[in-house]
């Protein structure tokens, strides 16, 4: 902790904190809501003088945002909370009494005085107003950390400028007065005593004032992709690059991922995600997440120059949603096509929600550029955290790569129709969201049980027993399966989860469970019934010890991934039939969390299923299945069926609760990973890779 924070500790504990009112918000909606934090005044903060960089941070970011969340009617969906202004000594926390008081002069300032005390700062400006927004964008962030760490809400967005995340203790910089999230981690530290807080910064710049920040504090994780090609771009700072990793006691808690050309799209963004962050994240195990949520790094932005499409935004968010019991506060930052960013902002709340995460539309393939930079990333890394350190990843890399010229740049816009840019993209993105936006069944989840009662199942729908036809009993069963011919029980067994299987593809439910006797057999007649249905691509996931034949012409249209294999190396006859090797030790691990994160999450997004079967069997646990089941809720839409051996009717509930929208629990403690497991593991992957592109981060 710097030794500024140190003297301010004193003087705020003293005086104590500002109690919020949300009195007003839904009550249905506490504890499991979301949140939306905006107020309208925040939008007086603007630039009195022309300026070619300054004139990109318009007060029509915040309100158009909070329009076109009206517009979908997600505002409605949310629960309002109102918002305050931060308090002298909350801004303390961070700043300096110097810098506080200096900026507090800037109400009574002319044009020109506010031009020339701009200047002082770098890409900063000030109007009479900018003091009591800054205060207003603060409050509202301390606000939402309230909410959210109290229970209740679930999580939320808080809709504020100026932004926060690069300014300093003494300094205004990059737009930013006060630093918002920098602030609110420290505010949780001291008011709800937590002791371990994630900060993810998916801005296009790096979030240097945060980082200096916490660089020597082993209680802040901070985690920041940005647009650094080698040090040309702003801020400059040798300090962005991937080496940066933190100082003293908390070297290893600052992780940069420095993209060296322009055009990132959502596969490199997810790369990082997978290889570098989510791994680590569930290593440090975070009470609290916060987000940088600058959307300079999304399509058409004229900042940031990337590619990724606005529901990029949908699974970050949904990943992120995995950590911290799903206490997850969005805290906006930059972001200067209205468009993209507003249909960027849309995405992440709708997620929020719990609504759907829609499919993406677009090939996922990191670039050799994205897989050098995770590569340093991940070698740097590995002395601080037990999940990197056995993996075989040598020394650093030189990048090949140089800064690519804007015109051979990938495609940072969708195709220009008319003589009016700006609008022909607000109106190519709006036709392009309509496209991809799931229709949202109107029941979620359908449950195949009739022994077990709970609280949760009365949330369920209830099917009605059906038999399977002979027809479907020809189609579905052969050879030793055809006993079941005669067992009434595994018919009315079988015949519940083809109905499952036909109310999530007709869209009348999100997806379903059920228990079986015998969930070999069901897996294998819910797969074949999920093809005969018309589905061209099925993820199987078998998280049990079992065996599932894979029948050749089911090749490309099923990918199998059996999480605990046998010990013994299986000869590999499929890339689609994947048997990960490796010997289970504790339930929740780090072997566990390198396998879903780095092996299995990757290759089921590279497969873009259309339906996702998981296979729950009487050897696993509570924690580690949650996991699977809720990440693999970012894929197909949601429409998944989870399968259940009926030994273990313990886990219906949390399953249910899960395919409900409830937050996987966290497991605590980490238990560290295993040297074989893990180097075993390791290996697999990098056999995958050939074939694989989503698993190519090693670049050796």
């Amino acid at each position: 902790m710097c030794s500024f924070r140190l003297c301010t500790q004193a003087v705020f504990h003293e005086t104590g904190f500002k109690k919020m009112d949300i009195s007003k918000a839904k009550k249905n909606a506490i504890g499991r809501g979301t949140a939306i934090i905006y107020d309208e005044e925040m939008a007086r903060h603007k630039l009195l003088w022309d300026h070619p960089i300054c004139s990109f941070e318009v007060p029509e970011r915040l309100t158009l945002s909070h329009d076109r969340l009206k517009h979908y009617g997600l505002l409605e969906r949310c629960v309002p909370v109102p918002v305050r202004e931060a308090t002298d000594e909350e801004i303390l926390l961070v700043h300096s009494s110097d810098y506080l008081e200096s900026v507090k002069t800037t109400e009574t300032m002319n044009t020109t005085e506010l031009k020339t005390f701009s200047d002082n700062f770098d890409v900063a400006y000030f109007h009479q107003s900018t003091f009591r927004c800054a205060k207003l964008s603060l409050g509202a962030t301390l606000q939402l950390v309230d909410t959210v760490v109290m229970g209740q809400v679930q999580n939320g967005m808080a809709l504020v400028r100026p932004p926060g995340h690069h300014s300093q203790q003494n300094q205004a910089s990059g737009f930013c007065i006060f630093n918002n999230v920098a602030v609110a981690a420290e505010y949780a530290k001291r008011k709800h005593g937590l002791h371990r807080i994630l900060i993810v910064d998916w801005d296009v710049h790096h979030g240097q004032g945060t980082q200096y920040c916490f660089e020597d504090d082993p209680s802040v994780l901070y985690f920041s992709w940005h647009r650094y090609e080698h040090q040309l771009y702003w801020p400059n700072l040798t300090d962005s690059n991937f080496d940066a990793v933190g100082k003293g006691k908390g070297a290893g808690f600052n992780i940069n991922v420095p993209w060296n050309q322009i055009g990132m799209k959502t596969a490199d963004y997810l790369t990082a995600f997978f290889h570098v962050l989510l791994p680590i994240a569930f290593e440090f195990n975070p009470e609290l997440v916060i987000v940088s949520a600058g959307y300079d790094s999304a399509i058409g932005d004229p900042a940031g120059l990337m590619s990724s499409m606005p529901e990029c935004y949908a699974h970050l968010t949904h990943l992120l949603m995995s950590l911290a019991n799903g206490k997850l506060c969005v805290v906006l930052e930059g972001g200067y096509n209205v468009s993209s960013l507003t249909e960027s902002v849309c995405m992440t709340v709708r997620t929020l929600l719990g609504d759907p995460v829609p499919l993406i539309k677009e090939e996922l393939a990191p670039c050799l550029s994205a897989s050098e930079t995770i590569h340093n990333v991940k070698v740097v890394h590995q002395q601080y955290w037990d999940i990197l350190k056995y993996q075989d990843m040598n020394s650093v890399l030189v990048p090949s790569t140089e800064k690519l010229k804007e015109e051979e740049g990938a495609t940072n816009s969708l195709p220009i129709l008319d003589s009016d840019p700006a609008k022909s993209f607000q109106l190519l993105m709006e036709a392009y969201i309509r496209r991809i936006l799931p229709q949202v069944p109107p029941v979620r989840t359908a449950a195949a049980i009739s022994s077990i009662k709970s609280a949760v199942l009365e949330k369920c729908v209830k099917l009605e027993d059906k038999s399977l036809s002979n027809e479907e009993i020809t189609t579905l069963l052969s050879g030793s399966d055809l006993k079941c011919h005669e067992d009434e029980t595994a018919l009315l067994s079988l015949g519940r989860i083809c109905c499952i299987i036909q109310q999530i593809i007709r869209k009348q439910v999100r997806n379903g469970f059920a228990i079986s006797s015998d969930i070999s057999l069901a897996s294998r007649a819910a797969l074949k019934y999920s093809l005969k249905s018309g589905l061209k691509r099925v993820l199987l996931i078998n998280t049990g010890n079992m065996n599932i034949p894979f029948k050749s012409q089911e090749d490309g249209k099923v990918l199998l991934l059996q999480m605990y294999g046998k010990q013994e190396v299986e000869k590999r006859t499929s890339k689609h039939r994947i048997s990960l090797n490796w010997q289970k030790s504790i339930e929740y691990s780090g072997d566990f969390l390198y396998a879903l994160f780095e092996i299995i999450l990757p290759l089921a997004y590279e497969h873009e299923p259309e339906f996702i079967i998981i296979t729950v069997g009487s050897e696993n646990e509570g924690a580690a299945v949650s996991q699977v089941v809720h990440v693999m809720q970012g894929l197909a839409e949601g429409r998944s069926l989870v399968l259940i051996q009926d030994s273990e009717p313990q886990l219906v509930d949390l399953i249910a609760g899960i395919l409900l929208g409830d937050v996987a629990p966290r497991a605590e403690p980490y238990n560290p990973a295993c040297k074989e497991n893990l180097s075993s593991l390791e290996r697999q992957r990098q056999e995958l890779q050939e074939h694989w592109r989503m698993l190519q981060y090693s670049v050796n």
